[in-house]
């Protein structure tokens, strides 16, 4: 993608701040992650493989097509 922003938004950062107290390496160790992983997605700046989104929202107790939103750039 070459440092372009994704079309997947989420808002993974605002439901692990408003409902857990899970910092972001701890849900990094939850879904088998690495930190940096977990800043690039909450970031929009990677887009995470279908297994990892589930893991996400799993953790997070939140639907995949409720924490994720695809908007694509077809214009």
């Amino acid at each position: 993608m070459g440092g372009k922003k994704t079309t997947i938004t989420n808002h993974i950062k605002r439901v692990r701040l408003a409902r857990t107290d899970l910092s972001q390496a701890a849900l990094a160790e939850r879904v088998g992650a690495t930190r940096q992983t977990i800043i690039a997605v909450e970031a929009q700046k990677y887009a995470p493989s279908l297994e990892l989104a589930f893991r996400i929202a799993h953790v997070l107790e939140e639907r995949v097509d409720e924490l994720f939103v695809f908007a694509p750039d077809w214009d």
